[in-house]
């Protein structure tokens, strides 16, 4: 089911308005079978999302890094459509340990990082590599330094940053010039402390991807328990509130991409609708 879905840009590459955020599918006590995981790629791919998000941190254990990623490999290769319409973007930088998470932003760490990457996605080069989230025994510049040197090497096509404030967008951005693209910091209506980000972003032309844009996993019901205003317009639309909140995201700015979770097919579909929902100047000052 192909939907006519508006683009934007990221860097010199245009996709859809609504992008997919792989990770539900590798999260240990939410993650769903292999074969569903692989379904819902497709779905997203065939109802015009040409943006897939992951990282080599997604993943069920620490012994397993680079499980997401996998996945995303294996769904591409059994697409029936242009791949090379596919931007894959990965992360790199948020580690796994038998305790959780962590972080390492050492140059040597990333390129590691992003030599596993390249191999677990099965590319010679990855189309958008983002660093992760900074790591404060390291300075953000070299760690920056060191997406220069992976892009200038070939072994990334674009470079992002995540979880990022407006000095540290500001200070990548003078370190990769274009190489630069994007930003990926957390962004819903339970979270709104990243308009910030969101104007710095509009202001350099990058673009903004919100994570967790409909307020993180198992907590979409929140837009209907929370936030009348959501539910409301969405039944005056016959439209789900998810479709709605990813409405209004789009509506906040132009370099915004909202890269909503999904584990099921039904989820992912629904999402892309939102790229074609107009809220009307009213209705988003409700919302906002």
């Amino acid at each position: 089911m192909q939907n006519a879905m508006r683009t934007r840009a990221i860097g010199n590459r245009q996709v859809g308005a609504i992008g997919l955020g792989a990770m539900p599918m590798s999260v240990a006590g939410h993650m769903p079978d292999e074969e569903q995981s692989i379904r819902t790629i497709l779905a997203a791919l065939d109802a015009g999302i040409t943006l897939i998000d992951t990282a080599d941190a997604y993943t069920p254990s620490h012994e397993d890094v680079g499980h997401n990623e996998r996945l995303v490999s294996r769904a591409l290769a059994r697409w029936s459509g242009d791949t090379g319409s596919v931007l894959v973007a990965t992360k790199g930088g948020h580690t796994r340990t038998p305790d959780g998470w962590d972080v390492d932003g050492r140059p040597s760490y990333l390129r590691e990082a992003c030599d596993r990457s390249l191999k677990a996605l099965g590319v010679d080069s990855i189309g958008l590599y983002q660093h992760h989230r900074p790591d404060p025994k390291v300075p953000y510049e070299e760690t920056i330094g060191a997406l220069k040197d992976l892009h200038d090497a070939g072994k990334i096509q674009m470079a992002g940053i995540s979880n990022a404030d407006p000095a540290q967008i500001r200070l990548a951005h003078d370190i990769l010039g274009e190489r630069l693209v994007s930003v990926q910091n957390e962004y819903s209506p339970r979270f709104r402390s990243s308009e910030p980000e969101i104007d710095v972003c509009e202001e350099l032309g990058l673009a903004f991807l919100p994570w967790s844009p409909l307020g993180g996993i198992g907590r979409t019901g929140e837009l209907r328990e929370r936030n009348a205003a959501f539910t409301e317009i969405a039944q005056a639309h016959g439209v789900s509130p998810q479709q709605v909140c990813l409405a209004w995201e789009l509506a906040r700015s132009p370099v915004v991409i909202p890269i909503p979770g999904a584990s099921r097919p039904e989820s992912i579909v629904d999402s892309a609708r939102a790229a074609a929902l107009e809220l009307s100047a009213e209705e988003l000052a409700r919302l906002s």
